[in-house]
């Protein structure tokens, strides 16, 4: 099949490689001419397990193309992808301006049918806004041809996408015509050879679906977060809690484990989108509120204990960052909870040195530049050196099993702040450190006066 994919972040760029792997023609466009100079190269603007050999492996078959000209791509194609970004408004709201300006060109430049699908996360009504734009175009030109508008979010996983994207546990496809719906499932039938999760339904139900998942995963993750707060002010161990209350099959062990907060470029968008969406609509939705709330006061639990330990000011302490990235196996920063929970230290007038194995860069570059009191060091134990504690804020699998004797010989103050969790403090006791995790209170290693 002929496909074209606009856009190519996270989601446009594995999406239309994934497509092309299973022998579709598909151009990828971008108005950024050194991302699509770098693309034709081989030189891939995110990191994502496989995708840098499989969009080189199609690119090299002929089968993926890269291009600043719609025209050229909706020449070339049949069913064309919408996946630019959809940021978060000043009030919370989705901004659809990047959208509408793909829906626009569309209209502008089509000369033959085509099925136009939202798959950039979007609020309910955009398809109809998305129709209404491609129209009136159509209008202006005085032309009479066709097309179709179809909703098929993304259900990608960071860390995971290929996977996710050549094996998907479902497809949600929102239609209002036949034709589409025949098209579509053309399109992903080479992905369920052995199963069939195709979910069709109407278009507004499809949009919603993207918004109530990532809603309801953010709503687990601040709940088991509520619940470690909790605990820990009890004298209750909330990984023993988590054990318990995952076992009961309707809970399940997914998105209970507590932490210092979410973030990506999903969720704490997500869940804004749809409080906006539900106060638009006259409703007030007091339990994502709820969410969003926790959240934000969880990424400060980590910052408090360590004002708990060495006090309000924190001039002339430094502090052994280990992880950048909103989670593992990605160099996304986005609402990381490192940018809250390092900003906070460095404010209170501490040095930091960070380490994550890919998300350096983002960090210089972006989200924490500017900031004189950050250094960035090439391994994690670098960053403990002479350092008053470790911080772990991301669970990247380095970290999992770390040698708790060189972290004692290392740090300054031998002091473990675990954001996530990771470690048995039975076992970091054992080496003389103290250790504060989520969700438990302070394991304090015994030591002779």
């Amino acid at each position: 099949m002929r496909v074209a994919v606009v856009g190519t972040g996270y989601v446009g760029l594995v999406t239309g490689t994934c497509f092309s792997e299973m022998g579709n023609s598909v151009w990828c466009v971008d108005v950024d001419e050194k991302k699509i100079e770098n693309l034709k190269q081989g030189i891939i603007p995110i990191y994502e397990p496989g995708l840098t050999e499989m969009v080189e492996r199609n690119r090299d078959g002929g089968t993926l193309h890269f291009t600043t000209d719609i025209k050229e791509a909706l020449r070339e194609s049949d069913i064309v992808f919408i996946a630019v970004g959809t940021p978060m408004g000043e009030n919370g709201s989705a901004d659809l301006q990047y959208v509408l300006g793909v829906a626009k060109e569309i209209g502008l430049y089509m000369d033959h049918h085509i099925y136009v699908v939202d798959k950039s996360t979007v609020p309910v009504g955009t398809a109809k806004k998305v129709r209404e734009t491609v129209q009136s175009e159509l209008d202006k030109r005085g032309s009479d041809l066709t097309f179709s508008v179809i909703s098929n979010p993304e259900f990608l996983k960071e860390g995971s996408a290929i996977a996710d994207c050549m094996k998907p546990d479902r497809v949600v496809v929102g239609v209002d015509s036949p034709k589409a719906e025949a098209v579509m499932r053309e399109l992903y039938k080479p992905y369920f050879m052995n199963n069939d999760n195709f979910i069709l339904m109407d278009i507004s139900s499809a949009e919603m679906t993207k918004y109530a998942a990532n809603s309801m995963l953010a709503t687990k993750i601040s709940f088991m977060n509520e619940i470690a707060n909790i605990c820990e002010r009890v004298g209750a161990d909330v990984n023993m809690v988590r054990k318990g209350i995952g076992s009961d099959s309707r809970i399940g062990f997914s998105f209970i484990y507590p932490g210092c907060g979410y973030g990506g470029s999903c969720f704490p968008k997500d869940v804004e989108a749809l409080i906006m969406t539900a106060n638009e609509n006259d409703y007030d939705s007091k339990l994502l509120k709820a969410v969003e709330s926790v959240n934000h006061f969880q990424k400060q639990v980590l910052v408090k204990k360590v004002k708990e330990r060495f006090g309000e000011d924190l001039s002339g302490r430094i502090f052994g960052i280990w992880g950048l990235s909103f989670k593992p196996d990605t160099d996304d920063m986005r609402e990381s909870p490192a940018i809250d929970i390092i900003s906070a230290l460095t404010e209170a007038g501490a040095e930091v040195r960070a380490y994550d194995p890919k998300a350096v860069r983002e960090a210089k570059e972006c989200y924490l530049k500017g900031n004189e009191h950050v250094s960035y060091v090439r391994s994690k134990y670098e960053a403990l050196k002479d350092s008053d504690a470790l911080i772990l804020i991301t669970e990247w699998r380095e970290f999992r099993s770390p040698d708790y004797f060189e972290i004692a010989r290392l740090l300054k103050t031998p002091v473990i702040f675990d954001g996530r969790n990771q470690y048995d403090p039975s076992k970091v006791k054992e080496y003389g450190l103290d250790y504060y995790p989520i969700g438990l209170r302070p394991q304090l290693a015994e030591r002779e006066a």
